[in-house]
């Protein structure tokens, strides 16, 4: 089968495209064969080695495709032949991909499958943050960080569907527009943030700062925050966040977290409760997908590019079939 292969940790040069045996599978597992691949950024720290990995392997965590082989003792909800979907597991670049059956979700037939994977990782995101690491009611204030990204829209349209009032943050002027249509209540710039969301809020702050950034925005971020609030770091685009002292985050009583979705989708039950809110939020409306990039199996490099220069917006897609 081909794949990419990352035999050493580095640029975007070393996805190399490979041609590898098809897996086999064992007993609880399903082979699937891969459609569509997420890429997102949390390939780029597995390609880097900021998160651990072991060498040889096959980078992406979500993908969308059809079981062709079934082993025993899997899930009774699923068969030969049926879409489904996976997150949090490494080595969707690929033709095939083995994952234990009890963490695949099955795909309504009413979404297509560029829809399904553009949902997977980024929506279940968008829907934990928002429903679980800081619960938006009526009138909260969000400020969401790199808003016209994947994530960022998503969570944007969440939000507003959940009543609450939305400060988006991009770095360019169209995808500030982006996130206004996305709607967004005010759009901003990253360079004196904190002050535009105190004057958004008459001297208050956020309730919540969902902010998948890092680095670069989580001192300002504190000064942004209401008394009470929440800041939820879910990524670090710009690089990790340097030790802090605790005393920093003292002032107004703030609580920061640092949520990934692999916690929040621990039981097959809690998978398949998360997906389906999410797959209903996008029959509704509440979570429509923005593809931003399509790319051929041997262009993984390509989209590393892209999304790590931030030179893209919504979601990408690896096309394998």
């Amino acid at each position: 089968m081909k794949a990419i292969q990352v035999s050493q940790f580095g640029g975007p040069q070393v996805l190399q495209l490979c041609e590898l045996n098809r897996p086999t599978i064992t007993s609880g597992q399903a082979l699937i064969e891969v459609e569509l691949a997420g890429v997102n950024f949390i390939d780029i720290y597995h390609r880097l080695g900021k998160y651990p990995v072991k060498l040889p392997y096959i980078p992406g965590v979500e993908g969308v495709g059809r079981i062709t082989e079934l082993g025993s003792d899997a899930p009774s909800d699923l068969k030969v032949g049926d879409r489904v979907g996976w997150v949090m597991a490494i080595s969707g670049y690929a033709e095939y991909v083995i994952r234990p059956a009890e963490t695949l979700i099955p795909i309504p037939d009413a979404i297509n499958s560029e829809d399904a994977v553009s949902l997977l990782l980024q929506g279940m995101t968008a829907h934990y943050l928002a429903r679980n690491s800081f619960e938006i009611k009526p009138g909260h204030t969000a400020v969401v960080h790199s808003a016209a990204g994947g994530v960022g829209l998503l969570l944007t349209q969440y939000i507003k569907s959940l009543g609450g009032k939305v400060i988006a943050t991009a770095s360019t002027q169209e995808k500030r527009e982006l996130a206004m249509a996305a709607g967004a209540n005010l759009a901003i710039g990253y360079e004196g943030f904190s002050k535009k969301v105190k004057d958004f809020t008459d001297g208050i702050g956020a309730n919540v700062i969902y902010d998948g950034v890092g680095k670069d925005t989580f001192e300002e971020n504190l000064l942004a925050l209401a008394r009470r609030g929440t800041l939820a770091v879910y990524g670090a685009s710009s690089g990790q966040v340097p030790p802090i002292e605790i005393m920093k985050i003292s002032p107004g009583s703030i609580f920061l977290t640092r949520p990934t979705l692999a916690d929040f989708v621990i039981t097959r039950e809690e998978l398949l409760w998360r997906a389906g809110e999410v797959f209903s939020a996008f029959k509704s409306g509440d979570m429509k997908v923005s593809i931003g990039g399509r790319y051929p199996l041997a262009d993984a490099a390509a989209a590393h590019s892209d999304l790590e220069g931030r030179k893209t917006t919504g979601k990408l897609i690896l096309q394998i079939k």
